[in-house]
């Protein structure tokens, strides 16, 4: 033992040597984190598994909205009335029973709301289908109720129809840590310039997005009051009617049309119609007297 320790240098054998060096062992890395916390504070964000993940994340992602976001909203009983049919059944037009008139629709009430409704989307009379309202069978059913019950009856308005999820346009979230360097681009290169090309015949150009819906539009929407001439309406095909209103120009009838003139409400009472629409309507019944 004393020729080992010798050999060592008296340090082989000591166990304080051997206590001292596992204390240090220890303590040490132990000290120097705490240290590290004291001169650096907390260890870095960038550490942390939210962190990890955050870098990890695809560079685009897909989001899906609710229906909210695309679908089409639902409109009220009242608001529909108010936009549709509101120019007949507020004055009794074309036969129309008025709202509040418990006599005019007792019998209709009768029939029960189905019966009403479906009466109604088939259309009736001069009444178009649906009244020329472009809303769902059950939006409409929910009309025919509100004003049914304005008049006497106690239906069950049914529920506004629920808005399915549609898918929203991707959202792409570009994130990139570092930009990327720009690209270089080529030093230009002098060529020969190249022969023009045969010049080519220009295609026709294309018929306008509302050619041909003027029937289709007066029938939906203008028929209740100028096939029959009710409310000052001025019928189709009567020439002495529309002698005057030609006067103005076409430019002036369709702005009368848009913003509602006399019994006529904006757009006769479907707003949903768009501009270029209406004036294919005015079109359309102007060249019935030409």
């Amino acid at each position: 033992m004393a020729e080992q320790n010798e050999q060592c240098g008296g340090l082989c054998a000591s166990p304080a040597v051997i206590a001292i060096a596992l204390v240090a062992a220890i303590a040490l890395p132990v000290a120097g984190f705490y240290v590290a916390r004291l001169l650096g504070g907390t260890p870095s964000g960038d550490l942390g598994e939210e962190a990890a993940l955050r870098r990890i994340q695809p560079m685009a992602q897909v989001t899906l909205a609710g229906g909210s976001g695309g679908a089409k909203a639902a409109k009220g009983s009242e608001e529909i009335y108010k936009s549709v049919c509101a120019a007949c059944h507020d004055s009794g037009v074309a036969g129309a029973p008025k709202t509040g008139d418990k006599a005019a629709w007792a019998s209709r009430i009768g029939m029960g709301l189905e019966k009403l409704s479906a009466s109604g989307i088939k259309g009736k009379g001069a009444m178009p289908p649906k009244g020329g309202a472009d809303v769902s069978d059950q939006e409409f059913a929910a009309v025919v109720a509100w004003m049914a019950n304005k008049s006497g009856a106690s239906f069950k308005e049914p529920a506004a129809p629920k808005a399915a999820p549609v898918a929203k346009e991707e959202t792409v979230k570009a994130e990139a840590a570092v930009a990327a360097p720009a690209e270089k681009k080529p030093e230009p290169v002098a060529t020969t310039p190249a022969a023009a090309p045969a010049p080519v015949a220009a295609a026709p150009a294309a018929p306008a997005p509302n050619a041909g819906n003027g029937k289709k539009v007066y029938d939906r929407a203008c028929v209740a009051c100028h096939a029959s001439g009710v409310a000052g309406a001025p019928k189709l095909g009567d020439k002495k009617a529309w002698a005057p209103r030609l006067a103005t120009g076409l430019d002036a009838l369709t702005a009368s049309a848009i913003k509602g003139k006399g019994a006529m409400p904006p757009k006769g009472g479907n707003t949903s119609i768009p501009d270029a629409d209406i004036r294919a309507a005015v079109e359309y019944m102007v060249a019935s007297v030409q």
